[in-house]
Parts: structure tokens; sequence; C-alpha cells
């Protein structure tokens, strides 16, 4: 496994009518899930996204902390610093931009 992790928070609001980042929520990146919190479905959206918005295999993206909870960490494995600073560049351009 790749030593270029990103430990990402999350605050999650399962239902919403997409999956998409939605800006920041209490120092951690709000992720709206087209998924209802039942059957762990909230939680494979999210890691769902994570892959694609990372366009990273969902193999790489664990959930370390939170799968009953709206707070939740991630971890997620790049091969290579450029790909681990170009993915932290991301996460701060979506909590720079609320959504309504």
């Amino acid at each position: 496994m790749s030593n270029h992790l990103l430990k990402l928070s999350i605050h999650a609001t399962p239902g919403a009518k997409r999956t998409e980042a939605a800006g920041a929520y209490a120092g951690a990146l709000r992720v709206r899930l087209g998924a209802p919190p039942v059957d762990g479905k909230a939680n494979a959206a999210l890691i769902e996204w994570a892959a694609k918005a990372f366009g990273i295999p969902k193999a790489r993206v664990e959930l370390l902390h939170g799968t009953a909870g709206r707070q939740k960490v991630l971890s997620i494995a790049f091969d290579s610093s450029a790909e681990l600073a170009a993915a932290q560049a991301d996460v701060a351009r979506w909590m720079a931009h609320s959504q309504p």
C-alpha cells in the first residue's frame, strides 16, 4: 500500500438528491450523499464518491471512523506525493466553495 495517505474529515449529509462535495462544516468537508443512512448505503456512496472524485480505485478508500454517524474520517491512498498534493488542493477548493 502507498505511504501517500490523505486523512479526510467528512461531515456526511445522507438522503440528498445527489452525491457531491458541499463546502466546509465545522472543519470537515461536507459531502451530500444521494443514499439513505440504512444498511451501509450512505457509507458505500461516500467511498464511491471519494474514489471517483480522486480518480482512484475504491479499494484505496477506507472508512476509518464514523460508520454510524455523520462525522467520518476517510483514509485515501495515492501512488505519489504529486497525486496527494493534487487531492489536497481539490479538498481545499471544495471547502472554500460552500454550496447552498
